[in-house]
Protein backbone atom coordinates (compact mmCIF):
# COMPACT_ATOMS: atom_id res chain seq x y z
CA UNK A 1 0.00 0.00 0.00
CA UNK A 2 0.73 3.62 -0.24
CA UNK A 3 1.53 6.01 2.69
CA UNK A 4 0.64 8.67 3.76
CA UNK A 5 3.53 11.08 4.74
CA UNK A 6 2.62 14.22 6.74
CA UNK A 7 4.00 16.00 9.37
CA UNK A 8 2.97 19.45 10.19
CA UNK A 9 3.19 19.64 13.92
CA UNK A 10 4.77 18.82 16.56
CA UNK A 11 1.97 17.96 18.66
CA UNK A 12 -0.79 16.97 16.39
CA UNK A 13 -2.05 13.07 17.27
CA UNK A 14 0.84 10.74 16.02
CA UNK A 15 -0.38 8.02 13.96
CA UNK A 16 2.56 6.52 12.50
CA UNK A 17 6.03 6.77 13.56
CA UNK A 18 9.75 4.89 12.85
CA UNK A 19 11.95 3.22 15.29
CA UNK A 20 15.11 0.98 15.61
CA UNK A 21 15.03 -1.76 18.45
CA UNK A 22 18.72 -1.70 19.76
CA UNK A 23 20.57 -4.86 18.85
CA UNK A 24 24.32 -5.97 18.36
CA UNK A 25 25.01 -3.24 17.37
CA UNK A 26 25.01 -1.37 21.58
CA UNK A 27 26.65 -4.95 22.50
CA UNK A 28 29.57 -3.77 20.17
CA UNK A 29 30.40 -1.06 21.90
CA UNK A 30 33.76 -1.27 24.52
CA UNK A 31 35.18 1.50 26.45
CA UNK A 32 38.22 2.27 23.80
CA UNK A 33 35.50 2.95 21.46
CA UNK A 34 32.84 4.90 23.13
CA UNK A 35 33.75 8.25 22.95
CA UNK A 36 34.10 7.69 18.77
CA UNK A 37 31.11 6.41 18.60
CA UNK A 38 29.18 8.86 20.71
CA UNK A 39 28.82 7.38 24.18
CA UNK A 40 29.40 7.73 27.39
CA UNK A 41 28.98 4.25 28.83
CA UNK A 42 27.96 1.27 27.81
CA UNK A 43 24.01 0.12 27.85
CA UNK A 44 22.90 -3.56 29.25
CA UNK A 45 21.56 -5.18 26.14
CA UNK A 46 18.63 -6.85 27.64
CA UNK A 47 17.42 -4.12 29.57
CA UNK A 48 17.56 -1.37 26.82
CA UNK A 49 15.38 -3.84 24.97
CA UNK A 50 12.76 -4.19 27.07
CA UNK A 51 12.49 -0.40 28.03
CA UNK A 52 12.38 0.12 24.12
CA UNK A 53 9.65 -2.62 24.09
CA UNK A 54 8.00 -0.44 27.00
CA UNK A 55 8.58 2.66 24.94
CA UNK A 56 6.78 0.92 21.56
CA UNK A 57 4.11 -0.59 23.62
CA UNK A 58 3.33 3.21 24.92
CA UNK A 59 3.15 4.99 21.57
CA UNK A 60 0.75 2.21 19.70
CA UNK A 61 -1.50 2.54 23.34
CA UNK A 62 -1.59 6.24 21.89
CA UNK A 63 -2.99 5.39 18.39
CA UNK A 64 0.65 4.86 16.70
CA UNK A 65 1.29 2.39 14.55
CA UNK A 66 5.06 1.59 15.20
CA UNK A 67 7.63 0.65 12.25
CA UNK A 68 11.29 -0.31 12.43
CA UNK A 69 14.06 0.75 10.71
CA UNK A 70 15.70 -2.90 10.36
CA UNK A 71 12.44 -4.56 8.82
CA UNK A 72 11.61 -1.67 6.69
CA UNK A 73 15.04 -1.84 4.93
CA UNK A 74 14.89 -5.83 4.61
CA UNK A 75 11.46 -5.27 3.09
CA UNK A 76 13.03 -2.75 0.17
CA UNK A 77 15.55 -4.50 -0.22
CA UNK A 78 13.39 -8.11 -1.05
CA UNK A 79 10.94 -5.58 -3.04
CA UNK A 80 13.91 -3.96 -5.58
CA UNK A 81 16.17 -6.55 -5.41
CA UNK A 82 18.67 -3.93 -4.72
CA UNK A 83 20.73 -5.56 -2.08
CA UNK A 84 24.27 -4.73 -4.33
CA UNK A 85 23.84 -1.34 -4.28
CA UNK A 86 22.74 -1.02 -0.36
CA UNK A 87 26.46 -3.28 0.02
CA UNK A 88 28.75 -1.61 -2.24
CA UNK A 89 27.79 1.79 -1.08
CA UNK A 90 27.92 0.88 3.04
CA UNK A 91 31.53 -0.97 2.19
CA UNK A 92 32.51 2.05 0.66
CA UNK A 93 31.63 4.23 3.38
CA UNK A 94 32.99 2.33 5.53
CA UNK A 95 36.32 3.17 4.87
CA UNK A 96 37.22 -0.11 3.31
CA UNK A 97 39.01 0.24 -0.14
CA UNK A 98 40.89 -2.79 -0.80
CA UNK A 99 39.68 -4.58 -3.76
CA UNK A 100 40.08 -8.45 -2.39
CA UNK A 101 38.70 -7.49 1.19
CA UNK A 102 35.91 -5.34 -0.36
CA UNK A 103 34.96 -8.63 -2.27
CA UNK A 104 35.16 -10.85 0.35
CA UNK A 105 32.89 -8.38 2.51
CA UNK A 106 30.00 -8.11 -0.23
CA UNK A 107 29.79 -11.94 -1.13
CA UNK A 108 29.25 -12.41 2.79
CA UNK A 109 26.79 -10.00 2.77
CA UNK A 110 25.43 -11.63 0.01
CA UNK A 111 25.42 -15.25 1.53
CA UNK A 112 22.77 -13.97 3.85
CA UNK A 113 19.24 -13.28 4.15
CA UNK A 114 18.08 -9.73 4.18
CA UNK A 115 17.12 -9.21 7.61
CA UNK A 116 20.52 -11.00 8.41
CA UNK A 117 22.41 -8.84 6.12
CA UNK A 118 20.63 -5.25 7.76
CA UNK A 119 20.86 -6.55 11.46
CA UNK A 120 24.95 -7.31 10.75
CA UNK A 121 25.68 -4.18 8.72
CA UNK A 122 24.25 -2.64 11.59
CA UNK A 123 25.65 -4.64 14.41
CA UNK A 124 29.56 -4.48 12.78
CA UNK A 125 31.78 -7.11 10.90
CA UNK A 126 34.40 -8.02 13.55
CA UNK A 127 37.74 -8.19 11.97
CA UNK A 128 38.17 -12.09 13.53
CA UNK A 129 35.17 -12.91 11.81
CA UNK A 130 36.47 -12.76 8.27
CA UNK A 131 39.48 -15.16 6.63
CA UNK A 132 41.55 -12.31 5.06
CA UNK A 133 44.14 -12.80 3.20
CA UNK A 134 45.35 -9.49 0.87
CA UNK A 135 49.11 -8.77 -0.41
CA UNK A 136 47.56 -4.71 -0.89
CA UNK A 137 50.04 -2.56 0.91
CA UNK A 138 46.83 -0.69 2.16
CA UNK A 139 46.31 -4.27 4.14
CA UNK A 140 49.30 -4.91 5.16
CA UNK A 141 51.01 -1.77 5.98
CA UNK A 142 47.63 0.44 6.79
CA UNK A 143 47.06 -2.25 9.48
CA UNK A 144 43.28 -2.21 8.94
CA UNK A 145 43.57 -6.12 10.03
CA UNK A 146 44.54 -5.32 13.52
CA UNK A 147 41.53 -3.32 14.09
CA UNK A 148 38.85 -4.90 16.10
CA UNK A 149 35.90 -3.91 13.19
CA UNK A 150 36.25 -4.44 9.66
CA UNK A 151 33.19 -2.49 9.83
CA UNK A 152 31.99 -0.29 12.66
CA UNK A 153 28.82 -1.06 14.93
CA UNK A 154 26.25 1.58 14.68
CA UNK A 155 25.12 2.26 18.13
CA UNK A 156 23.31 5.11 17.80
CA UNK A 157 21.15 3.86 15.47
CA UNK A 158 18.07 4.20 17.76
CA UNK A 159 17.95 7.80 17.43
CA UNK A 160 15.70 7.38 14.51
CA UNK A 161 14.90 10.92 15.12
CA UNK A 162 18.45 12.24 13.19
CA UNK A 163 19.01 9.76 9.97
CA UNK A 164 15.65 11.47 8.29
CA UNK A 165 12.72 14.23 9.28
CA UNK A 166 9.22 14.40 7.64
CA UNK A 167 8.18 17.79 7.36
CA UNK A 168 4.63 18.11 5.47
CA UNK A 169 4.73 15.77 3.50
CA UNK A 170 8.10 14.64 2.36
CA UNK A 171 11.48 14.07 3.90
CA UNK A 172 15.07 15.48 4.59
CA UNK A 173 17.36 12.24 4.12
CA UNK A 174 19.98 13.74 6.21
CA UNK A 175 23.48 13.98 6.17
CA UNK A 176 25.15 13.58 9.31
CA UNK A 177 28.09 15.27 11.55
CA UNK A 178 30.20 13.09 13.03
CA UNK A 179 31.92 9.89 10.71
CA UNK A 180 30.64 7.39 13.94
CA UNK A 181 26.81 8.37 11.93
CA UNK A 182 27.20 9.09 8.64
CA UNK A 183 26.36 5.72 7.11
CA UNK A 184 22.99 5.43 9.39
CA UNK A 185 20.90 7.50 6.43
CA UNK A 186 21.96 5.12 4.09
CA UNK A 187 19.06 2.59 5.45
CA UNK A 188 16.66 5.26 5.26
CA UNK A 189 17.48 6.17 1.30
CA UNK A 190 17.21 2.56 0.85
CA UNK A 191 13.58 2.75 2.08
CA UNK A 192 12.55 5.87 0.73
CA UNK A 193 13.84 4.99 -2.81
CA UNK A 194 12.90 1.04 -3.32
CA UNK A 195 10.13 0.25 -0.27
CA UNK A 196 6.73 -0.08 -2.04
CA UNK A 197 5.05 2.14 0.59
CA UNK A 198 7.47 4.71 0.16
CA UNK A 199 8.82 4.95 -2.91
CA UNK A 200 6.63 7.66 -5.64
CA UNK A 201 4.89 10.65 -5.54
CA UNK A 202 4.07 9.38 -1.67
CA UNK A 203 7.24 10.83 -0.77
CA UNK A 204 8.83 13.74 -1.77
CA UNK A 205 12.61 14.31 -0.88
CA UNK A 206 13.67 17.91 0.30
CA UNK A 207 17.26 17.38 0.77
CA UNK A 208 19.31 13.87 0.15
CA UNK A 209 21.99 12.98 2.44
CA UNK A 210 24.82 13.92 -0.13
CA UNK A 211 24.90 17.44 0.81
CA UNK A 212 28.13 18.99 1.87
CA UNK A 213 26.86 20.12 4.64
CA UNK A 214 25.06 18.50 7.82
CA UNK A 215 21.72 18.50 9.39
CA UNK A 216 20.06 16.35 12.14
CA UNK A 217 16.64 15.38 13.05
CA UNK A 218 17.10 16.20 16.48
CA UNK A 219 17.33 20.22 15.53
CA UNK A 220 14.43 20.19 13.48
CA UNK A 221 10.87 20.61 14.84
CA UNK A 222 8.00 21.38 13.12
CA UNK A 223 5.90 23.86 14.76
CA UNK A 224 3.25 24.21 12.57
CA UNK A 225 1.57 23.84 8.94
CA UNK A 226 3.87 27.17 7.93
CA UNK A 227 6.77 27.52 11.07
CA UNK A 228 9.66 25.05 11.36
CA UNK A 229 12.50 25.71 13.92
CA UNK A 230 15.60 24.76 13.41
CA UNK A 231 18.99 24.33 16.05
CA UNK A 232 22.23 25.68 14.14
CA UNK A 233 24.53 23.75 16.79
CA UNK A 234 27.25 21.09 16.92
CA UNK A 235 25.38 19.29 14.82
CA UNK A 236 23.71 21.47 11.85
CA UNK A 237 25.31 24.19 10.71
CA UNK A 238 23.81 27.71 9.56
CA UNK A 239 24.30 26.78 5.49
CA UNK A 240 22.64 23.84 5.76
CA UNK A 241 19.77 25.08 7.18
CA UNK A 242 19.69 27.95 4.59
CA UNK A 243 19.18 25.02 1.66
CA UNK A 244 17.09 23.32 2.96
CA UNK A 245 14.65 26.67 3.30
CA UNK A 246 15.67 27.23 -0.13
CA UNK A 247 14.69 24.01 -1.19
CA UNK A 248 11.12 24.44 0.91
CA UNK A 249 10.14 27.76 0.18
CA UNK A 250 10.91 26.93 -4.00
CA UNK A 251 8.34 23.92 -3.47
CA UNK A 252 5.70 26.10 -2.55
CA UNK A 253 4.46 23.25 -0.14
CA UNK A 254 2.82 25.23 2.59
CA UNK A 255 5.97 26.43 4.87
CA UNK A 256 6.56 30.09 4.87
CA UNK A 257 9.27 30.54 8.51
CA UNK A 258 12.25 28.70 9.36
CA UNK A 259 13.08 30.36 12.66
CA UNK A 260 17.38 29.01 13.07
CA UNK A 261 17.65 29.02 16.85
CA UNK A 262 21.65 29.18 17.97
CA UNK A 263 21.91 26.84 21.19
CA UNK A 264 25.50 26.66 22.55
CA UNK A 265 28.03 23.88 20.48
CA UNK A 266 28.18 21.13 23.62
CA UNK A 267 27.44 17.70 24.17
CA UNK A 268 24.83 17.93 27.10
CA UNK A 269 22.77 20.09 24.21
CA UNK A 270 23.91 18.33 21.10
CA UNK A 271 20.25 19.39 19.40
CA UNK A 272 17.71 21.49 19.55
CA UNK A 273 15.19 18.87 20.97
CA UNK A 274 17.59 18.09 23.74
CA UNK A 275 16.58 21.71 25.53
CA UNK A 276 13.61 22.80 24.05
CA UNK A 277 10.35 20.91 22.79
CA UNK A 278 6.87 21.28 21.71
CA UNK A 279 3.96 20.15 24.14
CA UNK A 280 1.18 21.98 23.28
CA UNK A 281 -0.22 24.86 20.62
CA UNK A 282 1.39 27.22 22.88
CA UNK A 283 3.63 25.44 25.69
CA UNK A 284 7.13 24.04 25.46
CA UNK A 285 9.88 22.77 27.78
CA UNK A 286 13.09 24.13 27.84
CA UNK A 287 16.26 23.87 29.62
CA UNK A 288 16.30 26.90 32.04
CA UNK A 289 20.43 27.41 31.08
CA UNK A 290 18.54 29.05 27.60
CA UNK A 291 16.12 30.44 29.15
CA UNK A 292 18.28 32.51 31.03
CA UNK A 293 20.14 34.05 27.87
CA UNK A 294 16.28 34.81 26.69
CA UNK A 295 16.91 38.18 25.96
CA UNK A 296 20.54 37.63 24.60
CA UNK A 297 19.54 34.62 22.47
CA UNK A 298 19.82 34.82 18.43
CA UNK A 299 17.18 34.02 16.54
CA UNK A 300 16.72 34.08 12.85
CA UNK A 301 13.98 34.27 10.97
CA UNK A 302 13.86 33.42 7.42
CA UNK A 303 11.67 33.68 5.05
CA UNK A 304 10.84 33.66 1.05
CA UNK A 305 12.41 36.64 -0.68
CA UNK A 306 11.40 38.88 -3.62
CA UNK A 307 14.00 38.46 -5.11
CA UNK A 308 14.73 35.15 -6.79
CA UNK A 309 17.51 32.78 -5.16
CA UNK A 310 17.39 34.49 -1.89
CA UNK A 311 15.94 34.90 1.26
CA UNK A 312 14.60 37.26 3.81
CA UNK A 313 16.68 37.17 7.42
CA UNK A 314 15.97 39.11 10.21
CA UNK A 315 17.02 38.99 13.83
CA UNK A 316 15.32 38.40 16.94
CA UNK A 317 16.36 37.88 20.73
CA UNK A 318 13.61 37.22 22.91
CA UNK A 319 12.27 33.53 21.90
CA UNK A 320 9.07 33.76 23.69
CA UNK A 321 8.03 36.88 21.44
CA UNK A 322 8.94 35.29 18.11
CA UNK A 323 7.10 32.15 19.46
CA UNK A 324 3.83 34.26 19.44
CA UNK A 325 4.17 36.28 16.68
CA UNK A 326 4.46 33.24 14.40
CA UNK A 327 2.28 30.60 16.22
CA UNK A 328 0.01 33.30 16.37
CA UNK A 329 -1.16 32.81 20.19
CA UNK A 330 -1.46 35.21 22.92
CA UNK A 331 1.09 33.82 25.16
CA UNK A 332 3.71 31.11 25.73
CA UNK A 333 4.31 28.75 28.41
CA UNK A 334 7.91 28.00 28.32
CA UNK A 335 8.34 25.09 31.30
CA UNK A 336 12.02 24.78 33.06
CA UNK A 337 13.49 21.49 32.90
CA UNK A 338 14.41 20.26 36.56
CA UNK A 339 11.67 23.33 38.03
CA UNK A 340 14.77 26.01 37.32
CA UNK A 341 16.73 24.03 40.23
CA UNK A 342 20.49 24.51 40.19
CA UNK A 343 20.76 20.86 40.83
CA UNK A 344 17.82 19.28 39.37
CA UNK A 345 18.03 21.13 36.15
CA UNK A 346 21.33 19.99 34.36
CA UNK A 347 20.85 16.24 36.58
CA UNK A 348 17.40 16.01 34.20
CA UNK A 349 18.89 17.82 31.44
CA UNK A 350 21.77 15.44 31.10
CA UNK A 351 18.74 12.48 31.30
CA UNK A 352 17.17 14.73 28.54
CA UNK A 353 14.15 16.19 30.62
CA UNK A 354 13.45 18.77 28.14
CA UNK A 355 13.07 15.96 25.42
CA UNK A 356 9.49 15.39 24.94
CA UNK A 357 7.90 13.26 22.36
CA UNK A 358 3.97 14.61 21.71
CA UNK A 359 1.53 11.72 21.14
CA UNK A 360 -1.10 14.58 20.67
CA UNK A 361 -1.96 18.10 21.95
CA UNK A 362 -0.79 18.38 26.02
CA UNK A 363 0.22 14.72 25.51
CA UNK A 364 4.07 13.69 26.03
CA UNK A 365 6.04 10.50 26.44
CA UNK A 366 9.23 10.75 28.84
CA UNK A 367 11.88 9.25 30.61
CA UNK A 368 10.59 8.43 34.23
CA UNK A 369 13.83 9.20 36.09
CA UNK A 370 12.97 13.00 35.10
CA UNK A 371 10.64 13.20 38.14
CA UNK A 372 11.24 16.97 38.90
CA UNK A 373 10.26 17.86 35.02
CA UNK A 374 7.43 15.32 34.90
CA UNK A 375 5.64 16.59 37.80
CA UNK A 376 6.16 20.18 36.86
CA UNK A 377 4.43 19.28 33.53
CA UNK A 378 1.84 18.00 35.38
CA UNK A 379 1.08 21.28 37.09
CA UNK A 380 1.07 23.01 33.85
CA UNK A 381 -1.90 20.45 32.33
CA UNK A 382 0.38 17.74 30.45
CA UNK A 383 -0.51 15.33 30.64
CA UNK A 384 2.60 12.79 31.03
CA UNK A 385 3.20 8.87 29.72
CA UNK A 386 6.63 8.06 31.41
CA UNK A 387 8.53 4.92 30.57
CA UNK A 388 11.51 3.54 31.80
CA UNK A 389 14.81 4.76 30.99
CA UNK A 390 17.72 3.37 33.47
CA UNK A 391 19.82 1.70 30.32
CA UNK A 392 18.04 3.86 27.04
CA UNK A 393 19.40 7.18 28.70
CA UNK A 394 23.20 6.24 28.66
CA UNK A 395 23.32 6.68 24.73
CA UNK A 396 21.97 10.64 25.46
CA UNK A 397 19.06 10.80 24.22
CA UNK A 398 15.04 10.83 24.81
CA UNK A 399 11.99 9.89 23.27
CA UNK A 400 11.78 12.41 20.96
CA UNK A 401 15.54 10.99 19.77
CA UNK A 402 13.76 7.50 19.90
CA UNK A 403 11.39 8.53 17.34
CA UNK A 404 11.16 9.60 13.63
CA UNK A 405 7.16 10.85 12.89
CA UNK A 406 5.95 9.48 9.58
CA UNK A 407 2.44 10.79 9.80
CA UNK A 408 0.30 13.29 12.73
CA UNK A 409 -3.10 13.57 11.18
CA UNK A 410 -4.64 16.79 11.47
CA UNK A 411 -6.85 18.30 14.09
Amino acid sequence: MSRVFNVESEINPLKSVLLKRPGKEVENLIPSTMEGLLFDDIPYLPIIQEEHDAFAEALRNNGAEVLYLEKLTAEALDAKGSRKELIDQMIKESGIHVKDVQKELSDYFQSLKSEEMVAKMMAGVRTDEMSIESSSLAWLADRKGEDLFLMDPMPNLYYTRDIASTIGSGISINQMTYEARKRESLFMETIAKHHPDFKGDALKIWRDRYSDTSIEGGDILVLSDEVLAIGVSQRTSGRAIEELAHSLFSKQNGFKKILAIEIPHVRAMMHLDTVFTMVDKDAFTIHPEIQDLDEKMSIYMLEPSKLDGQLKVSHHTDLTEILKTVLKVDDINLIPCGNGDPIAAPREQWNDGSNTLAVKPGVVVTYNRNYVSNQLLRENGIKVIEVPSSELSRGRGGPRCMSMPLHRSAE
